[in-house]
């Protein structure tokens, strides 16, 4: 097979540009055309990026093409990601992959008959820190986790976003927007979940835009919008996640996991870095060693502080697969595992009842220095 894929990119929005100026960064695929339901930021992409903007249609048929990256909003990335694997590509699409479990099942008959792959941001968990709290419970340092703890909460994003209607329509709210990093953290971490159970709720049926150009319109809020869930493992562990757009303030940590031996303390999975921290049967909480994981460094200012960024190391360890002929990380088994957990949360918080898990899934293999180094150019 090529030592290098191409790929085009359908939906040019904000994320767009992560992609765009991250993915040179990889190994074995290179960026060729984009596409956009609105011609112009194609267009405006295409120019930026020195890639060819083409319609929908075009990159689908674009024989220069192996790999389609999926930017779209989360209400089409069934329907795109589908078309895509029609047109005899493989996809990685951002999260969430689909907003049903029916839909993910759609999508995986599909891959199968045509033997392509479909993966599947978030990819957070790839990163330094969170890879580095993997080997320490690999390596026992905690003991085997029992129990743990994971907080994600704001008042929400009408404060800041532009057009924030989506989030708070069915397909939104704060499990499926915010809960895929955590989650994929937690099986990075932890392994695949058996059954969980959510209580659900909105704190108004309402938001009021305070961020332009639509500062002071009233938009509706159909899903729930904070959500307490608890998830059992398969290996025992039982973990809280509270999912919440209803709160101002909170003294939360992100993510804690409990041992038989000690405590690990995870930072925001949501990025790549941070510190980890843990402590022993003394209590005496700790950071751990930094290492020199390449997905660690910092290699981004940002208006909250220099972070570290590699978004697009999944979609470059899936192409390394099909290159290599191994697994993906960031696999449609994990990432439809991902779905089942979220979703039934939601279904959970409906019906008033446990709900066991139809799917389930392996822990990806760790992404340890050499072999995040080997994805790097």
């Amino acid at each position: 097979m090529t030592k290098e894929l191409g790929v085009g990119i359908i939906g040019c929005g904000n994320i767009s540009t992560t992609y765009f100026s991250l993915a040179p960064l990889f190994k074995g695929l290179k960026v060729l055309a984009c596409a956009d339901i609105n011609a112009q930021a194609a267009e405006a992409r295409a120019e930026e990026y020195g890639v060819k903007a083409q319609t929908i249609d075009e990159l689908l048929v674009n024989d220069e093409i192996d790999v389609v990256v999926n930017l779209t909003i989360p209400d089409a990335h069934f329907r795109v990601s589908k078309a895509i694997l029609e047109a005899g590509k493989h996809v990685y699409s951002e999260k969430p992959l689909v907003l049903s479990l029916e839909e993910g099942e759609e999508l995986r008959r599909i891959a199968k008959q045509k033997n392509l792959a479909v993966g599947c941001a978030p990819d957070t968990f790839l990163g330094g820190a969170h890879q580095l709290a993997r080997k320490f419970i690999d390596d026992g340092g905690i003991g085997r986790v029992t129990s743990g703890a994971c907080y994600v909460m704001s008042p929400g994003m009408e404060m800041w976003h532009p057009n924030p209607d989506f989030f708070f329509l069915p397909g939104g709210g704060p499990i499926l927007d915010l809960g895929p990093y955590y989650i994929a953290n937690l099986i990075n971490l932890i392994g695949p979940v058996k059954r969980v159970g959510g209580m659900t709720s909105m704190a108004s049926p309402t938001r009021t835009i305070t961020s332009e150009p639509r500062n002071g319109e009233i938009i509706p809020v159909k899903t729930p919008t904070t959500i307490q869930a608890l998830l059992e493992f398969v290996n025992g562990a039982t973990v809280t996640l509270t999912a919440s757009w209803d709160v101002w303030s909170h003294r939360h940590a992100n993510m804690e996991l409990y041992g038989t031996d000690g405590s690990l303390y995870v930072p925001d999975p949501n990025f790549f870095g941070g510190v980890v921290e843990a402590s022993g049967r003394d209590k005496d909480i700790k950071p751990l060693d930094a290492w020199e994981h390449p997905f660690g460094k910092i290699n981004q200012e940002n208006p909250n502080g220099a972070r570290a960024n590699y978004r697009t190391a999944g979609l470059a360890d899936m192409v390394m697969s099909l290159i290599e002929g191994r697994d993906a990380r960031c696999s449609l088994d994990r990432t439809l595992h991902g779905v089942d957990v979220m979703t039934s949360i939601l279904k959970s918080g409906e019906e008033g009842r446990f709900i066991d898990l139809t799917t389930t899934c392996t822990q990806p293999a760790a992404l340890g220095i050499e072999e995040a180094q080997a994805l790097l150019k």
